[in-house]
């Protein structure tokens, strides 16, 4: 029974699927400037800091790096593992293991490698962003939302420069629950919780 083609294995060749498909969508995204990652964005659960959801989240890298980095890495330790598990599964036993069991062993995995190749590339893409200044510093920058729209409990990318002119890309929420900060809007920095940051709209955006 071949290993790539059997139904068991579904699941794992639907994710290497997906990973050809984001790449196309993200290199036709280059020609048209509208890249997959705010779609992305905008498909993250939202979090509450009382739950500690947004303490899992910081734990994957997210807002230290791309959320369709973050995907991408998931799917590709998700396929690989859930591949190499059914091989031994066929060796052993001379028959894969049920889908639906496979694709549940293979989610740790598929997590463990977004925390540890994620925190590698955490510290090399974007390489203007950088670990020389501390998080609180950030509070009381200006910025500007560049993927998504911020809203309370459903985090957007903004980006926002330390003193020293270094680009940081952080995913910030409003402040106040009735603001909404679409892309392209002038934000200040207020506070920091958990891996997510609270921002108001910009009072001096000239200063920007």
């Amino acid at each position: 029974m071949n290993l790539f083609t059997s139904p068991e294995t579904l699941p794992f060749g639907v994710a290497v699927a997906l990973i050809v498909a984001i790449a196309l969508l993200e290199g036709m995204g280059m020609l048209i400037a509208l890249s997959p990652s705010n779609l992305i964005d905008n498909w993250l659960p939202e979090h509450a800091v009382e739950t500690g959801l947004d303490r899992v989240l910081g734990w994957l890298h997210l807002g230290r790096v791309p959320a369709l980095v973050l995907l991408l890495l998931f799917l590709l330790g998700y396929a690989l593992f859930g591949y190499a598990l059914q091989k031994v599964a066929f060796n052993l036993f001379g028959g894969f293991a049920p889908a639906w069991v496979a694709g549940l062993l293979a989610v740790p995995p598929g997590l463990a490698t977004v925390r540890s190749i994620g925190s590698l590339v955490a510290h090399i893409v974007p390489r203007d962003e950088s670990s020389a200044v501390s998080e609180q510093s950030l509070v009381g920058r200006a910025g500007v939302v560049s993927a998504g729209a911020a809203r309370r409990g459903l985090a957007a990318q903004a980006r926002v420069r330390d003193a020293h002119g270094r680009t940081h890309y952080l995913m910030v929420e409003p402040d106040l629950d009735d603001e909404v900060f679409e892309e392209g809007a002038q934000i200040l920095i207020v506070r920091k919780l958990g891996a997510f940051y609270r921002c108001i709209a910009n009072p001096h955006p000239h200063l920007f």
